[in-house]
């Protein structure tokens, strides 16, 4: 992949002024949004995005992560998808798959509810569908929260953006809305993932029309690092657009 390039860019919101967000570009090909687990800066994509084939990834630090300064009230799950198109109108992408792990998956389910012409697929990596999911433990929930990528430190989250996060998707469900999803939908996750159990994925996979389940035999929840990091770009790399062009005119 090509060197990547940061850029910051401001995302006006109603009832919030601006919100400056630290996105990457990097790579070229089909363009891949991802959109990271809660607390995680966009650096932790690196061991994935370094597996994936003929793709420009744009990744971004979400409010109170990184370099994306803390807003001063919580947003909600609507308004963070708001914000990832704000990305999208960043990188001058009129779609892009859309890949969301674990909190971000959160997201990327409602931005392909409120801008299904935005998603050209949409891929939920160990991710749950909010309120009326099975919950995971919780000291493996804190475990995974900070520390570092494969021994390299990572910003940690500022703690009240850390909050902000977890408020935002404790009122929030997507049950309502997975219905209703158009785009190819990808649902992964980890066999033995005890953050957020292998049963919200079957949910997920079952709720969202035609969408394809795969379960990472002996993973955890953590899929962005060593060798399932690698799983899990092997997968991505199989759903690509190439492929998907491919598999429909075979069917057709």
């Amino acid at each position: 992949m090509r060197p990547s390039r940061s850029i910051f860019i401001k995302s006006h919101l109603p009832c919030l002024s601006e919100q400056r967000l630290a996105i990457s570009i990097a790579g070229q090909g089909e363009p891949l949004l991802v959109i990271n687990g809660l607390s995680r800066p966009l650096q932790s994509w690196d061991p994935f995005t370094c597996e994936l084939h003929d793709r420009t990834v744009v990744s971004f630090d979400a409010p109170g992560v990184g370099s994306s300064p803390t807003p001063l009230r919580p947003l909600s799950i609507a308004e963070l998808s708001t914000l990832a198109l704000a990305v999208l109108d960043a990188a001058d992408l009129a779609e892009a798959d859309i890949l969301g792990y674990s909190h971000g998956g959160a997201i990327a389910q409602q931005l392909a509810h409120d801008a299904p012409e935005r998603v050209s697929a949409l891929i939920l990596a160990a991710t749950s569908c909010g309120l009326g999911a099975t919950p995971g433990n919780t000291a493996d929930v804190i475990r995974h929260l900070g520390g570092s990528l494969d021994g390299k430190p990572w910003p940690l989250p500022d703690p009240l953006g850390l909050l902000w996060q977890t408020l935002a998707v404790s009122n929030w469900s997507s049950i309502p809305l997975l219905g209703s999803i158009q785009a190819p939908t990808l649902v992964v996750c980890g066999s033995r993932d005890s953050v957020v159990p292998p049963s919200n994925s079957k949910v997920l996979a079952r709720r969202i029309p035609h969408a394809t389940l795969v379960m990472l035999a002996g993973r955890g929840h953590d899929l962005q690092r060593g060798d399932s990091a690698k799983a899990l770009a092997r997968v991505v790399n199989r759903f690509s657009p190439a492929r998907r062009a491919a598999q429909r005119l075979a069917a057709g």
